[in-house]
């Protein structure tokens, strides 16, 4: 083993360090919402016990020690920061996170493993928010968005509309000519089906984008790519080496910001509705007929499964929140639908 190969094996045990401490630093800042305060004399007395005793090898007692102070200081310093957690689907460096961050650059981003986790999670009181994508003008709807929004009863308070531009990326000093597949979210693949095709690379479903990046450096594949952001990349040390594959310049992604309560300062000029109708012949002409006659422009339409053989409908459209056209819609689609549920009213970013 040359000097370089120990080099590049500390350089990513140090990613990996980083990582860590930046999860640990998350975890810190949601429990003060569960504390009420930040000095615990008798937890800290216990942290650092569990520290000393469980150091081994070349790590002395005293030497963790004196990190993990270091650790606990800051923990208490973030906590006392005020700062709104803002819950998406993925690991850090996903699109979601971009936009989370594009929404509010002030907010502290967590990741979850699963879209549910995200809603379970602002429900619980975890997170203030969370982002999740609920279409992308390539991949279609993300339906299980759509279905926990049905099932969910958390309020849509704001919108963001991001491009996506995604990268192909590989382990440095990896010959590309070996590249056989590419790890990504199935939204992703699907987004780039013409380059993946092009380039016979066989498409290989993931969990998440970044988690992809991730999984490729951490097992140091060689064979294998990942599509995933140029922000993926920099934080999983791969290299990209080709940009913008999606299959159209115009690639973007609506993503809603959920939260249990609507605390919005403003007004909101689009509002989003779910509602199910009877198994009638013309019941959804009877019921987008109401949107027509009071001349409402809708943004969007989409349907997903409610229960076996069941649909419920998703709309977007355009309204002033305090239009008083609102009450007298609202009644006339509650006379048309069988169920009807208002999302939210929000304004929604272009970024």
């Amino acid at each position: 083993m040359k000097l370089e190969m120990l080099r590049e094996n500390i350089d990513r045990i140090d990613q990996q360090i980083l990582k860590l401490l930046n999860d640990r630093m998350e975890q810190a800042v949601m429990t003060r919402k569960f504390k009420k305060n930040t000095e615990d004399d008798e937890r800290e007395k216990i942290v650092l016990k569990k520290i000393y005793d469980n150091s081994h090898g070349l790590l002395k007692g005293d030497f963790t020690d004196r990190i993990y102070k270091i650790i606990i200081e800051e923990s208490k310093k973030l906590q006392n920061i005020p700062c709104t957690v803002i819950g998406f689907q993925g690991e850090h460096g996903a699109y979601s996170e971009e936009a989370a961050k594009k929404w509010d650059n002030s907010g502290v981003t967590v990741p979850c493993l699963e879209f549910e986790d995200v809603f379970e999670g602002v429900e619980a009181g975890l997170y203030d928010y969370g982002l999740v994508p609920v279409e992308n003008n390539l991949g279609g709807i993300v339906g299980e968005v759509n279905s926990l929004l049905l099932k969910k009863d958390l309020k849509v308070v704001a919108a963001v509309e991001m491009a996506v531009s995604h990268c192909l990326m590989i382990l440095p000093g990896s010959d590309y000519r070996e590249v056989r597949n590419a790890f990504s979210h199935n939204q992703a693949l699907s987004q780039c089906r013409d380059f993946l095709s092009r380039n016979k690379l066989e498409p290989a479903p993931y969990y998440d984008t970044a988690g992809a990046a991730r999984m490729i450096s951490r097992k140091q594949l060689k064979g294998s790519a990942a599509i995933a952001s140029r922000l993926a990349a920099n934080l999983y040390g791969l290299e990209i080496i080709k940009e913008n594959i999606q299959d159209r310049d115009d690639n973007k992604t609506r993503f809603f910001i959920i939260s249990k309560v609507d605390d919005r300062k403003t007004k909101g000029s689009k509002c989003s509705i779910v509602f199910s109708t009877e198994h009638k012949t013309g019941s959804l002409f009877k019921t987008l007929n109401i949107f027509a006659e009071a001349g409402i422009n809708l943004t969007r339409i989409e349907s997903v499964p409610s229960a076996p053989g069941e649909f419920a409908f998703f709309l977007d459209f355009q309204i002033k929140e305090d239009d008083p056209a609102v009450k007298v819609l609202f009644d006339k689609l509650k006379e048309a639908t069988t169920g009807f549920k208002v999302l939210g009213f929000y304004n929604e970013k272009t970024i």
